[in-house]
């Protein structure tokens, strides 16, 4: 019940992203406030073998896309895996002591579009795609701890091999670029959460 109540307010606090501000009503049921969530979002690699819903998959999604964006240009484009063949296919040579693409309940690749068309009709190059898709990506891992699910962010782009990989398993176009690849599932793990808090790294007014 606890993970369905978390579920509901997720979905609510990010409904707004598709409705028109005088429909948008707050969540009636308490939950982690957003402090909570970013303080104590942690990476989890193990997932027990219960699967996500459609609505779980939608939340994620809306929040990923609730992220900001250089000049609105929205560039992300998301990819999500729920295939165990292809789940195993994305683990490919990827081996350690967790397979985690193959064990989660679905693999969530963001990928961003690297031009765009300008006023004039001309394709740019979007210096921000990187930005965006990395909000995106932050996005989709608060949201998934919000909910009471595991996940974590591993890196597939600039790295060929990883990309080139995603490429041919998803058949993902010229001009799109995968980014990330976020295995999400039922944590089977409860790592501690990491005190990254470093006065040091801090600078007031000027350097």
């Amino acid at each position: 019940m606890k993970r369905i109540a978390s579920l509901l307010l997720v979905a609510a606090a990010f409904a707004a992203c598709g409705t028109p501000k005088e429909e948008a009503k707050a969540p009636e049921t308490a939950g982690p406030s957003a402090i909570e969530t970013i303080m104590t979002r942690k990476s989890v690699r193990a997932y027990t073998d219960e699967k996500l819903t459609s609505e779980e998959i939608e939340t994620l999604l809306r929040a990923a896309m609730a992220a900001p964006t250089g000049m609105n240009l929205q560039p992300w484009r998301f990819v999500v895996v729920t295939d165990q063949a292809v789940k195993d296919a994305m683990q490919g040579e990827r081996r350690g002591p967790r397979a985690m693409y193959s064990d989660c309940a679905a693999i969530f690749v963001v990928c961003g579009e690297t031009m765009f068309t300008g006023r004039d009709g001309q394709q740019i190059e979007n210096g921000n795609w990187t930005a965006d898709c990395a909000a995106a990506t932050e996005n989709l891992l608060l949201a998934a701890h919000a909910m009471g699910l595991g996940a974590v962010w591993t890196a597939c782009y600039p790295y060929e091999e990883r990309m080139n990989l995603a490429i041919e398993v998803l058949g993902i176009p010229e001009g799109v670029t995968p980014y990330a690849i976020v295995p999400v599932g039922h944590p089977a793990e409860d790592p501690d959460v990491k005190d990254k808090w470093k006065p040091e790294n801090i600078h007031y007014e000027k350097w």
